[in-house]
Order: structure tokens, then C-alpha cells, then sequence
């Protein structure tokens, strides 16, 4: 995509979020926590939760005995659509906060690993929701791998995010 047309882009949906940016902006909320909220609440999913959900699933893969493995399986079906939807809210969260700051959004290359890192969590809880129940050993391969995938590029997307939030 053209840089000018990614721009014009970036102008018209910032123009679109600007009435509800606005509406928060009007709160009061202190410019620390506009700037690194977003940061923080995100950095705690991804970190505690994420590795958590991570982890039960791979126990539940791999570990030998059959209760622990149960157990695992059982907590990350539970708490992977959770982490999920927290996701997807502070993906909305991070983009509204660039707007309530006025700056450019869909611009940065932590918003692109951002939305390639909801891309891969949504596939993969599709394929968790329709894949399983027909076929057991390559869905769940490509769900395990693909899952890490995400994890691994949500902790760069960090990294990213951080290098974001200290230039602006």
C-alpha cells in the first residue's frame, strides 16, 4: 500500500475515532495514564496471562501424567478465549489511545505486529472451534505452533510498543 494512501487512511479512521477519543480526552484522565496505560494493562495479559495460557497448553500436549494433562488442557480451554478478548480490547484500547493523543495510527510497526498477532489468535481459536472435532493430529499441531507463533510475536509487538511509547 502507498505510503500516501496508508496516511489517508490513518487520517480518516483517526477522524472517525476522534468523537469517542474525545468523549474519554473530556474525563480528565492524566496524560501518564492515556500514554502508558495502554502499555501496562496490555504488558500484564500478554505477559501473566498469555504465558499462562501458553503453558497449559503445551502441558497439555505433552506432559505424561493424565490428570496434570487434563487439567492443563482444561485451563487453557478455558482461559484462551479470555486472553483473547482482552486482546482484542486493548488492540482497540492502543488505538484509541494514539488517538486521544493525536498521533498517527496504523503507521508504526507495533500496530502492524498487533494486528498480524489478533489475525493469528483468531485463526487459531477457529481452528480450536471447528477443526478439532474432525480431525485430531494436524489442527492440533498447527494450533500449538501457530499459537506460539502469536505469543512470540505479542512479546516483539511489546518490545515495539515500548520503543513507540518513549518516542512520542
Amino acid at each position: 500500500m502507498p505510503v500516501m494512501m496508508l496516511a489517508s487512511l490513518s487520517t480518516q479512521f483517526s477522524d472517525l475515532l476522534e468523537p469517542i477519543a474525545a468523549g474519554f480526552r473530556s474525563l480528565g484522565t492524566p496524560e501518564p495514564i492515556v500514554h502508558w496505560g495502554h502499555p501496562l494493562m496490555m504488558g500484564i495479559v500478554v505477559v501473566v496471562l498469555g504465558s499462562y495460557v501458553g503453558l497449559a497448553g503445551w502441558r497439555g500436549r505433552l506432559v505424561e501424567d493424565k490428570n496434570a494433562a487434563i487439567k492443563s488442557r482444561l485451563d487453557h480451554r478455558k482461559l484462551a478465549p479470555l486472553m483473547f478478548l482482552f486482546i482484542a480490547l486493548g488492540y482497540t484500547g492502543g488505538v484509541l489511545s494514539l488517538v486521544m493523543q493525536q498521533k498517527p495510527i496504523l503507521e508504526s510497526p507495533h500496530f502492524i505486529t498487533g494486528t498480524i498477532a489478533l489475525i493469528l489468535l483468531a485463526t487459531n481459536g477457529a481452528i480450536a472451534a471447528t477443526a478439532f472435532a474432525k480431525e485430531q493430529g494436524l489442527f492440533r499441531n498447527i494450533h500449538a505452533y501457530l499459537g506460539s507463533a502469536a505469543l512470540g510475536l505479542l512479546f516483539l509487538h511489546g518490545i515495539l510498543g515500548l520503543k513507540l511509547g518513549l518516542s512520542i
